[in-house]
């Protein structure tokens, strides 16, 4: 499995928890998506599981980043659950992972041009590109 789909299995989980809002535990959480999705490389494994702890571990920060860097007139609750997802992981890997940001917020636009609706590459386009500019 390679990085990109490593990532988008991540995404997945992600918006899968963004939508359930979940109180079992965040590690069964990921067992239950990794066993019921067939992943088997470990590799990827790591990576989504490292994704998950680290967002859920860092959530303040990233989710003030991203609150930080939104037009005056908009609320993190207007944003959709989908570029949510996306720009927690995007974050994530962009300031705790030192994976190069050009890298990242190409990844996160693809997912954006799979999954979310068509404007949707832009906004998250922006918001990367203004933190990284930080």
């Amino acid at each position: 499995m390679n990085r990109s789909a490593m990532r988008e299995q991540a995404f997945k989980l992600i918006y899968s928890l963004e939508i359930q809002k979940v109180e079992t535990k965040l590690e069964e959480q990921i067992d239950l998506f990794i066993e019921s999705n067939n992943i088997v490389n470990e590799e990827a494994k790591d990576y989504i599981k490292d994704a998950i702890l680290g967002i859920e571990e860092n959530k303040e920060e990233i989710i003030n980043k991203i609150e930080k860097n939104l037009k005056e007139d908009w609320k993190i609750e207007r944003i959709s659950k989908i570029d949510l997802a996306i720009l927690k992981l995007a974050i994530y890997e962009i300031k705790y992972k030192n994976i190069p940001f050009k890298v990242v917020i190409n990844e996160a636009v693809e997912l954006a041009k799979k999954y979310a609706e068509t404007s949707s590459k832009n906004f998250i386009n922006g918001i990367l590109a203004s933190i990284v500019k930080e």
